[in-house]
């Protein structure tokens, strides 16, 4: 997993900067290479297709709605072209929350009654469940307490024995070390430092 220190430019290395979750730019420069191919990334859908997906610091869930609602939501499966699977979806979320760790007594339950730590292991499992190979985590502990922090780590270390990339962006890089592989430290936008964990044997 590599740590990002720094938010001026969160994502500008991806070719969208989030403004206010409904604006994006693209890249002005440079270029983008993902699993070794140069991409043009020019909206979250096209990022989406190649695998690419976000966690955000505010949680981007309806909190009114359940959880099995929230893991499909807006590409939600359908048994004709008017009726949603319902069914398959609350199978498919509680499955998909059962493989980081996060139990919870029914997909129906609303998400505002879950805790901060609960809702973002819904936003990673959703992220999962599409078959992300790389995670974008934006802050993904901002406003947590110390317990629900933790939680969150423990969905990343469930994320790193699966196999999938995670980029986690933080302020705070010792509440990140124990999880993280690299760090790269950003300020004002450029990279002025990059560093390997040294495993002590």
């Amino acid at each position: 997993m590599c740590c990002l220190k720094g938010l001026e430019t969160d994502q500008r290395w991806l070719g969208a900067v989030r403004i206010r979750q409904e604006v994006f730019l693209s890249a002005d420069e440079g270029e983008i290479y993902f699993e070794g191919k140069k991409v043009k990334i020019s909206s979250p859908r096209d990022a989406m297709r190649l695998g690419i997906e976000t966690v955000y610091q505010e949680q981007a869930l309806a909190p009114e709605i359940s959880i099995a609602r929230n893991t499909f939501m807006g590409r939600e499966p359908v048994r004709s072209l008017v009726l949603l699977d319902k069914k398959k979806m609350r199978r498919k979320s509680m499955e998909t929350l059962r493989d980081i760790g996060l139990h919870v007594k029914s997909p129906d339950i609303s998400v505002k009654f879950l805790s901060g730590g609960e809702r973002q292991g819904v936003a990673i499992a959703r992220a999962m469940h599409f078959k992300a190979k790389l995670l974008i985590m934006d802050e993904p502990t901002m406003a947590l307490s110390v317990k629900e922090a933790q939680q969150v780590l423990q969905f990343v270390k469930q994320l790193k024995a699966q196999g999938i990339s995670c980029v986690f962006i933080t302020h705070n890089l010792y509440h990140v070390h124990p999880v993280a592989d690299r760090f790269v430290i950003l300020s004002h936008g450029r990279k002025v430092g990059m560093s390997e964990k040294r495993m002590h044997r």
